[in-house]
């Protein structure tokens, strides 16, 4: 079996990344399937953008309902069974936030999972949605083995957030229904790739600019790869590359036999 290399990158504007450094650290990180999360961006402008590597079939999803915001991409050497978009509910298809494609002997989804938003004014919403994709990958699951990766906009335990005190049921992505609501999928047979492999490992994925949370390393980790507990033996290394700049996330990467 191949030994692929997933990598998964929140971009925070692929038109403002593609003008730094990101062509060069993908072709550096070479992986056999790049997704991206936060491209705000039209899918003309996304599409220009990613023909900068032409070594991939690209596939992006932008959100119709507000422009510049939201949106995720596929791009992969091989080319997939089938790719879908979205999730069919209405309530949750208007921002671009999850692509699918499906291979002959898995799925990948990538999300973007809403933010529970300034005061938390989004967190009914996220709640909903939080159980809705739980129920979208466990069908896909049915199926054939499931990877899930993305910015999940969530700090799950206390080591993945600096300060879990200041932030604890106060901000976005670290509230106890947001935590409930990523325990739930785990609960049903998926496993956190990087903390299964690094459990004690401190370790961010996510710096605030405005704080300058990056140059204190006061960060959160909120991007992950998720496989179901069936695809675990296959998964060789959770990665987080945290030596890449451009964003206010890093790249996080896994390499499968698949």
């Amino acid at each position: 079996m191949p030994l692929l290399h997933f990598v998964n990158w929140n971009v925070n504007g692929i038109r403002s990344i593609v003008k730094k450094d990101f062509l060069k650290d993908v072709r550096t990180m070479n992986p056999d399937v790049l997704c991206l999360q936060e491209t705000k961006a039209g899918e003309e402008e996304v599409k220009t953008a990613l023909e900068l590597l032409p070594e991939y079939t690209s596939y992006y999803n932008s959100s119709k309902a507000r422009k510049g915001y939201s949106g995720t991409a596929i791009l992969t050497k091989e080319a997939p069974l089938n790719i879908t978009y979205d999730m069919a509910l209405e309530e949750f298809d208007q921002e671009g936030r999850v692509i699918t494609a499906e291979f002959l002997t898995y799925f990948l989804v990538t999300v973007y999972t809403p933010n529970a938003g300034d005061g938390l004014a989004r967190l009914e919403y996220r709640a909903r949605w939080d159980y809705s994709f739980n129920e979208y990958v466990n069908w896909l699951k049915k199926r054939k083995p499931v990877i899930v990766c993305g910015d999940l906009n969530v700090a799950h335990k206390e080591i993945d957030i600096a300060r879990p005190k200041e932030n604890y049921n106060k901000s976005a992505g670290f509230t106890q229904r947001e935590i409930d609501g990523f325990q739930r999928l785990l609960d049903t047979g998926f496993v956190d790739t990087f903390r299964h492999f690094h459990p004690d490992e401190v370790k961010y994925t996510y710096w605030n600019f405005v704080t300058s949370g990056r140059i204190k390393n006061i960060g959160w980790r909120i991007d992950y790869f998720l496989v179901n507990e069936g695809l675990l033996p296959s998964v060789k290394e959770a990665i987080i590359y945290n030596e890449y700049h451009g964003s206010d996330h890093c790249p996080v990467g896994l390499k499968v036999e698949i």
